[in-house]
């Protein structure tokens, strides 16, 4: 059975810098930021984004001939320690929120003087009119919360929460 592939495999392996100047100057946040007192990690959170040894998360599911390769770090761990489980959210609330995030980290690649390249690097191609299933929903909507709270983005009006 031949698969569709949902243009979707990041590689993250390099290391983040973030550097702070001292002074007295008001601190600006970029609209695509999250101020760090919106979100508060906890200690078991924190181990998975530390995690530096490579993750490989293939979603597929047969019945609708569609696959996710998701490589990042610390997400399967997170997956499955920190995430809502699967059947919390209806897949209909999946499909909402993945059509919203989807479009705004596409418009991310497609700016890659604005957005880091090195976080966005290539486009998803998510239809919304068709039914991916539950799994592969579920699981593309959990690495878009992984992905905000690791990396600090907002990817829609929606404050990335567990």
């Amino acid at each position: 059975m031949k698969k569709r592939l949902i243009k979707f495999a990041l590689f993250f392996g390099t290391i983040i810098t973030i550097a702070s100047s001292c002074g007295s100057t008001k601190e600006k946040v970029k609209p695509d930021e999250v101020k760090t007192d919106e979100i508060t990690l906890s200690d078991e959170e924190k181990k998975a984004f530390e995690q530096v040894e490579g993750d490989t998360i293939v979603i597929a599911n047969d019945e609708t001939e569609y696959e996710i390769i998701i490589i990042d770090p610390g997400f399967f761990n997170w997956l499955n320690s920190i995430a809502r489980p699967e059947g919390y959210y209806s897949q209909t609330f999946l499909e909402n929120r993945n059509q919203i995030l989807v479009i705004n980290w596409n418009q991310r690649v497609l700016q890659p003087s604005r957005y880091d390249p090195n976080l966005y690097l290539q486009q998803i191609d998510y239809q919304p009119d068709i039914d991916y299933g539950y799994e592969v929903n579920y699981k593309l909507y959990n690495y878009f919360i992984f992905f905000q709270r690791k990396y600090n983005q907002r990817l829609g009006p929606f404050v990335p929460r567990i």
